[in-house]
């Protein structure tokens, strides 16, 4: 079992999916998974609006990956409501960049929700990192939080690739500009004092390119940052000899220790073929975040629909088979939004905003020796 470290010390332990309920899951993982996308393509995307429909465009990641059918999941339960007459919001989901990228369209206003890994919505919140020149964005709010997800890097069983050390001179995939699989990658090469140059090769793929790219030889080793199980690392494993490579050692263990939103976590064997064994590695937890201009009544409105509907959204994905309503309210660092208050007050679910230390980020590490 891993353990998420809270900035300000706390800790609390963050459930790994039992074995037999995760491998219970992959079988089903096919079917739910086309499921889930026609849901998330069709039942949010009615053809025609009653006047006075709110609109909210729900932005998730790429669509091999788990946030696209988990914000189908969500706008599905949300159009619910509003077919039972119970509000007018009208959510649709839309593939993105994934956590940067929808951070940033909730700046701008072009996205009205996003999924954001919990690291990025610090970043993002302080304006840390790759948001430095933008600034703090202090509007941002965060719903609820989702799955807990882990850093997995996937290789080649011919690439000699057994630990992240081996990775100097390999062909990696950094991953595609603005996703959090590149942020949380270019944090921790930070820490090896590593570059792009370190690489024969630094490619910036989508999600839905890796799996091909590394069975087509043209990669030797790709990071993914998502929940488990995930269909792009079943089609690499299925399609070419590859393997999942743990994360461990002094410098991850200094990494995990300077950023607290990332706990460690065990992938358990099994899962995919190649990796019969369970494998360490760390992970934020993904968020669903918004905008303070977000009216209150439409984020009490999203919010209800997923807690009142809770067992139906846990079976709409193999990834949020084990959560529980008290999960989605731990792992955030910035303020929740008024109309998600509202109603974890209603459900006796509210324990008050964490401490203001709480809602700080560790500084910067040092800039590698030159």
């Amino acid at each position: 079992m891993g353990v998420t470290a809270h900035p300000a010390g706390l800790a609390f332990a963050l459930p790994i999916t039992p074995r037999s309920v995760m491998m219970k899951s992959l079988k089903m993982f096919g079917k739910l998974c086309l499921t889930v996308l026609a849901l998330a393509l069709i039942a949010p995307m009615p053809l025609t609006a009653a006047p006075g429909d709110e609109f909210v465009a729900l932005g998730t990641g790429g669509i091999t990956g788990v946030y696209y059918p988990v914000g189908g999941a969500i706008c599905r339960l949300v159009d619910k409501g509003r077919r039972a007459k119970e509000h007018n919001v009208r959510c649709t989901v839309e593939s993105t960049g994934a956590s940067v990228f929808n951070v940033n369209a909730l700046r701008s206003g072009d996205l009205s929700l996003g999924i954001v890994q919990s690291d990025v919505q610090s970043f993002a919140y302080n304006g840390t990192e790759q948001f430095q020149e933008a600034g703090p964005d202090k509007e941002l709010r965060v719903l609820f939080s989702l799955q807990s997800e882990a850093f997995t890097l996937v290789a080649r069983d011919d690439s000699g690739i057994k630990v992240f050390e081996d990775l100097p001179g390999k062909r990696m995939n950094i991953g595609d500009p603005g996703s959090g699989n590149r942020n949380t990658l270019e944090l921790l090469m930070k820490e090896y004092g590593w570059t792009d140059k370190t690489y024969a090769l630094a490619t910036d793929l989508k999600p839905a390119e890796m799996a091909g790219a590394l069975c087509d030889n043209k990669i030797d080793a790709y990071v993914y940052v998502v929940g488990h199980p995930n269909g792009s690392i079943q089609e690499a494993a299925n399609t070419c000899d590859s393997h999942l490579v743990p994360l461990v050692g002094p410098k991850v263990d200094a990494f995990v220790s300077k950023y607290p939103y990332y706990p460690t976590v065990t992938i358990p064997g099994g899962l995919y073929k190649g990796t019969p064994g369970d494998v360490t590695t760390f992970g934020p937890k993904a968020t669903l975040m918004a905008s303070a201009k977000l009216p209150d009544e439409v984020a009490y409105r999203v919010t209800k629909a997923v807690f009142d509907n809770f067992d139906e959204f846990k079976g709409l994905h193999p990834a949020l088979a084990t959560l529980t309503k008290e999960e989605l309210l731990e792992g955030n660092s910035v303020p929740f939004h008024p109309g998600a208050i509202k109603y974890f007050k209603e459900a006796g679910l509210w324990k008050g905003e964490p401490p203001a230390e709480e809602q700080s980020v560790p500084p910067d590490p040092p800039a590698p020796a030159q």
